[in-house]
């Protein structure tokens, strides 16, 4: 998870240079990527990525396979660095993130055990746990089964307790990578039910996503990525009405680019 405390190009908002003059600038902002690159194995895999995220809602992360959405996902929760750019948070962030990948990587033991061991790791105190417990069961519609071994669950309840657990510290920031790609229409439902309601209560949920309709049902706004580089950001709305760019335009039409 990332830290609030400068470490290496992930700075949080005030201690940039210039900061004072800039804080007008971005103080409807949760975090701003400004020029991050990667490079691995002598391949630029993100060049130039530079985008503000709101404070608040859903972000749907859009782009062919290979463009490097999954990577800038990871950039941004704090699992691996940029080789260059940095990653500027509001001061009033705390740095809480919390991640949920495409397949649910959960423990030999009940759902509510699960729950149990993250918030023992999250370092939250035996008395908070029982009802913190509770509340995730509930949240993610999982009461039913709290006693249950979680790999016997179906695979939207897994998911659904994947995402209970990354919300054992109520993170500010939540990315979601894939979450939805192995489910059926139903707990695909279910799902996106539970992240409007996690964004409604306020934590900032970035999505990647390869469903255009999962992102107009349930994003505020969408950012284009192709070849490690952002091509457009904006509102949901306009961008599916009218992609500026032709890539994203091919994307949206259903071509192949390349």
């Amino acid at each position: 998870m990332p830290d609030p405390a400068p470490r290496g190009n992930i700075l949080p908002l005030d201690t940039a240079p210039g900061h004072n003059r800039r804080r007008a600038e971005t103080a409807a902002w949760l975090l701003m990527a400004e020029e991050l690159r990667y490079e691995r194995g002598g391949r630029c895999l993100l060049d130039g990525i530079s985008f503000a995220l709101s404070p608040s809602g859903i972000t749907a992360l859009l782009g062919p396979n290979g463009a490097g959405k999954s990577l800038l996902l990871r950039l941004l929760g704090g699992l691996i660095r940029p080789d260059s750019g940095r990653i500027r948070f509001d001061p009033a962030f705390d740095g809480s993130t919390g991640m949920v990948f495409q397949k649910p990587v959960l423990l030999r033991r009940s759902v509510r055990a699960n729950l149990d061991h993250a918030l023992r790791i999250a370092r939250i105190p035996r008395r908070q746990r029982t009802g913190r417990i509770a509340e995730l069961l509930v949240m993610a519609d999982l009461t039913h089964c709290a006693e249950s071994p979680a790999r016997a669950l179906s695979g939207g309840e897994q998911q659904r307790l994947t995402m209970a657990r990354a919300l054992v510290n109520k993170p500010r920031l939540l990315l979601l990578d894939e979450p939805t790609a192995s489910l059926d229409p139903a707990a695909t439902a279910g799902f996106e039910a539970l992240t409007r309601e996690i964004a409604r209560m306020g934590t900032k949920i970035m999505l990647v996503t390869h469903d255009l309709h999962q992102a107009r049902r349930i994003a505020d706004d969408v950012i284009f990525i192709h070849k490690g580089r952002i091509h457009e950001q904006g509102p949901t709305t306009a961008f599916f009405a009218a992609p500026r760019s032709p890539e994203a335009r091919a994307y949206c039409a259903g071509t192949l680019i390349t």
